[in-house]
């Protein structure tokens, strides 16, 4: 069995360094923590979990509580991609993840009771429903949490500037020469839902064009079966619109669908753009152009904010808003002639 001893001896650090790393000191450069790492993976070496919560204090375990209403769970391509991200820095720290539900030996118990019997050191947390009160009883614990893709003081928080992407989305369309742009929205029950819907009705504004409430579809739970319903509902209108926006890449990827089997063309007859640049976008016909999230970033920062909180005092949360930024490919054109 592999040994810090056998660790040290290979490395050239002494067994101190070794253990040191293992345990986070913050006195062992990152470069030496991530070199003994890698070579205890190589040797096969596993610390014993129990031993390092004695020393530390700590489980070196994190939650991870992942709620989602599209029931595509990490297959939807945005939510998989983030906490890849998150995953990466916190397994590089010496984290294990762990995900958390209401249900403790198969009875409801909720989310902080579920957290405490594992004693995980943080949450990190995704959810389509923060009304939740099991969720609430969590966020008012003394366990550390970071929030993706919503806002609260109650808690760290990381998301995109939604309101600002639905923003350039409609300024990208009006600068092609649209004046009929309708949205596809991800509903009032999701944050980034309503942060879209918000950023397209002030876009429209700003751009002097009138906000019709029968150019907002819903597409519940950004899935392209409701991308493909939502449009159906646009093309039906007497005065159908010459671009559509539409909150999430599947359901813009839903709408292109409805468009085509209607006889249509995109972007011939109709512009459509999305949100997120999911890998997919790149690679439909047409490529899709939409607003980009930085998946990497967000999960990345998400954890460090997380992991540099743990055991320090919750007074005073982070709440982090990363730019965004528009990706043009072939889904969006100047309309054609009948758009007056």
């Amino acid at each position: 069995m592999t040994t810090i001893y056998d660790i040290a001896k290979r490395t050239g650090y002494s067994p101190t360094t070794v253990s040191k790393a293992f345990n986070n000191y913050s006195d062992v450069r990152e470069k030496t923590r991530e070199e003994i790492l890698r070579t205890a993976r190589e040797m096969g070496y596993l610390p014993n979990a129990h031993a390092r919560t004695l020393t530390t204090k700590k489980s070196w375990t994190i939650g991870v509580l992942f709620v989602e209403g599209t029931g595509a769970g990490f297959r939807h391509p945005f939510f998989g991609a983030v906490i890849e991200s998150f995953k990466q820095v916190a397994v590089a720290k010496g984290y294990a993840l762990m995900f958390i539900s209401k249900d403790v030996g198969g009875k409801k118990s909720g989310y902080l009771e579920n957290c405490r019997i594992h004693g995980v050191d943080g949450v990190v947390v995704f959810l389509s429903e923060y009304d939740d009160p099991y969720f609430k009883e969590l966020l008012e614990s003394n366990i550390p949490t970071v929030i993706l893709d919503y806002e609260t003081a109650l808690s760290h928080t990381v998301c995109s500037d939604n309101a600002a992407g639905a923003q350039l989305a409609v300024e990208y369309l009006a600068s092609l020469g649209h004046r009929r742009i309708a949205h596809i929205s991800g509903g009032e029950d999701t944050f980034p839902g309503r942060q879209r819907e918000q950023g397209y009705r002030t876009a429209l504004e700003l751009q002097g064009l009138e906000v019709r409430e029968d150019y907002i579809a819903l597409g519940a739970f950004y899935s392209r079966e409701a991308g493909y319903g939502a449009m159906q509902s646009l093309l039906a209108l007497p005065e159908r619109p010459t671009a559509v926006f539409a909150s999430g890449d599947l359901l813009a990827l839903g709408a292109v669908m409805a468009a085509k089997d209607q006889g249509l063309s995109v972007p011939g007859d109709i512009s459509v753009m999305g949100y997120d640049d999911i890998e997919l976008a790149g690679y439909v016909t047409p490529a899709l152009t939409t607003i980009r999230q930085d998946t990497t970033m967000l999960g990345t920062r998400a954890a460090e904010i997380l992991l540099s909180s743990i055991g320090k005092s919750r007074e005073g949360h982070e709440a982090l808003v990363l730019p965004v930024e528009v990706v043009v490919r072939e889904s969006c054109a100047p309309p054609g002639g009948n758009e007056v």
